[in-house]
C-alpha cells in the first residue's frame, strides 16, 4: 500500500535495488554478446525532432509518442525507439567509418501505449544493426548475434524459436493482384495481426482489398515461397551450426513500415507472449533521412527488457542462471567488519580504509550494535564475508557465510587475505 501521496506514472517503473541488479544483468549480457561479435557501442539523445519518427515509421508507432514542444517552440519527442535516431546518424557520419557499421546501442525508450504483460510506456532496448551490407550474410550475423544472446541467457534451443520472414515476398503477393503503396501498406498491417485478430475481422479487412483470408494462408503455407535471400541466409547459418534455430514464417512482417526485406522475431517456445526480439532490414531508412542524399543499406534487430525478463523468469534454468549471478553481483559488499568490542571501532575503521583502498567492497555498522545483530546484517547485505574485530586484536576471526565456516586472521596481512579469498571465495555461491 502506497504511503507517499505521489506514484510513479502508468507504465513507467521504479528500480528497486533486485530490480537494478537484474536490469544490469541484463544489460551486461547484452553488451558481452554485442561485443563478442564485434559490435561497437554508441548512443543517442532521449529526445528527439518529432518529424524523425513521422517521416517513415508507419504503422501504430505515430500513435504512440511521447510528443511536446519545448520552451522554443520546437515539436520534440521522447525516443520511441533507437533505429531512426541510427539512421540520422549514419547519414551524417558514415564517410568516417569503414564499412560496414557494426554498432550496438542499449538505451531507454518511451511509447505511450497500453501497460501490460511485456509492455511499459518506458523500456529499455537492446538494438544491434549493421550498415553498409545489403548480402544476407548481416543478415545472418544479426541472427548469429540474436541467438548467442538467447544462449548467454542460458536459454537452451527447446525454450524459443526464430521466426523469418521478407517483406519483399509480401510486396511480390501484392502487387501480383493490383494493390498499390498505400494499400500494400494497410495490407502489411492486416498480416502482422493474423494471429491477434479474429477470422471474421481480418476477412473483413482482407476483402476490403479484394483479398481473402484463404489466399493469404495458403501463400504462408506454401514453402516454395521462401525467397533467395532466406535461402541465402539459412545457408550462411548452417554453416554456423545454427540452421536448425530458425524457421521460415512468412506471418512475420513486423509493424513498421521502413522495414524492406527480410524479417524476423524470437519467441518463446510456447509463444505465450510477444515477441522477445525482433528486427530486419531496412535498406532505403537512411536515403529517407537523408533526402536521398546517402545510399546504405542496413539491417538490425532490438530486444527489450521486459519480455526477456518475463521469460527468464518463467524458465527455470535460465532464471537460476540470473540468481546465480545476482548472488555474485547484487551483494551490499564483499565483507561486513564486525566490531566486537567497541573500544576497537577505531582500530576496524583503520582497517576498514585500507581494504576499501586496496578496492574491496566493505560495510559496517555506523553506530554502536551487538555483534549477533551485526551478523544477521552481515548476511541481509548479501556479504560473502564477516570479518569480526574484537579483544583478541591484531588477531582477527573470519566468517565465510556462504558455507558458515570461520578462521583466524591477522590484521598486517588481512588485505592481502581478502584480495585472495576474493578471488577464490569459499564454499558455493548457492547452498
Amino acid at each position: 500500500m502506497a504511503v507517499s501521496a505521489f506514484q510513479s506514472l502508468p507504465g513507467f517503473r521504479d528500480f528497486l535495488p533486485r530490480d537494478f541488479a537484474v536490469r544490469q544483468y541484463l544489460q551486461e549480457t547484452w553488451r558481452a554478446t554485442a561485443r563478442r561479435h564485434g559490435f561497437v557501442e554508441y548512443e543517442t539523445p532521449l529526445l528527439e525532432d518529432t518529424g524523425l519518427y513521422l517521416k517513415k515509421s508507419g504503422g501504430e508507432l505515430s500513435t504512440q509518442l511521447f510528443r511536446f514542444s519545448d520552451q522554443g517552440g520546437r515539436d520534440i519527442t521522447l525516443r520511441p525507439e533507437v533505429t531512426a535516431s541510427l539512421a540520422r546518424i549514419a547519414a551524417d557520419h558514415q564517410r568516417e567509418f569503414p564499412k560496414p557499421l557494426k554498432w550496438f546501442e542499449i538505451g531507454q525508450c518511451f511509447r505511450y501505449e497500453k501497460p501490460q504483460k511485456g509492455r511499459g510506456r518506458e523500456f529499455f532496448q537492446f538494438n544491434v544493426d549493421i550498415l553498409g551490407e545489403s548480402e544476407a550474410c548481416a543478415d545472418a550475423e544479426l541472427l548469429a548475434v540474436a541467438i548467442d544472446t538467447m544462449r548467454a541467457f542460458g536459454f537452451e534451443k527447446s525454450d524459443y524459436q526464430v521466426r523469418v520472414s521478407d517483406r519483399q515476398a509480401w510486396a511480390d503477393f501484392a502487387k501480383q493482384r493490383g494493390l498499390d503503396e498505400t494499400q500494400l501498406a494497410t495490407f502489411l498491417q492486416i498480416v502482422d495481426k493474423l494471429e491477434r485478430d479474429k477470422p471474421e475481422a481480418l476477412e473483413e479487412k482482407l476483402g476490403a482489398l479484394g483479398l481473402s483470408l484463404a489466399e493469404v494462408r495458403e501463400f504462408i503455407g506454401n514453402p516454395e515461397n521462401a525467397s533467395e535471400k532466406f535461402i541465402a541466409l539459412l545457408a550462411n547459418l548452417t554453416a554456423r551450426g545454427l540452421g536448425d534455430f530458425i524457421r521460415w514464417d512468412l506471418s512475420i512482417v513486423r509493424g513498421l513500415a521502413y522495414y524492406t526485406g527480410l524479417v524476423f522475431e524470437v519467441f518463446d517456445a510456447r509463444a505465450s507472449m510477444r515477441a522477445v526480439a525482433g528486427g530486419g532490414r531496412y535498406d532505403t531508412l537512411v536515403s529517407t533521412m537523408s533526402d536521398g542524399k546517402i545510399d546504405l543499406p542496413a539491417t538490425g534487430f532490438a530486444m527489450g527488457d521486459y519480455v526477456i525478463r518475463n521469460l527468464i523468469e518463467e524458465t527455470p534454468h535460465a532464471l537460476m542462471q540470473m540468481e546465480v549471478w545476482l548472488q555474485r553481483n547484487q551483494a551490499g559488499c564483499d565483507v561486513y567488519v564486525v566490531i566486537d568490542q567497541e573500544d576497537q571501532r577505531d582500530r576496524a575503521l583503520m582497517l576498514i580504509t585500507e581494504l576499501r583502498t586496496a578496492g574491496i567492497s566493505v560495510d559496517f555498522s555506523l553506530g554502536s550494535m551487538k555483534s549477533n545483530k551485526q551478523l544477521l546484517r552481515a548476511e541481509q547485505t548479501g556479504a560473502r564475508f564477516a570479518l569480526v574485530i574484537g579483544q583478541d586484536f591484531p588477531q582477527l576471526k573470519l566468517k565465510i557465510l556462504a558455507s558458515r565456516s570461520e578462521a583466524t586472521v591477522q590484521a598486517e596481512t588481512i588485505v592481502e587475505e581478502m584480495i585472495n579469498r576474493i578471488h577464490r571465495p569459499d564454499g558455493p555461491l548457492i547452498a
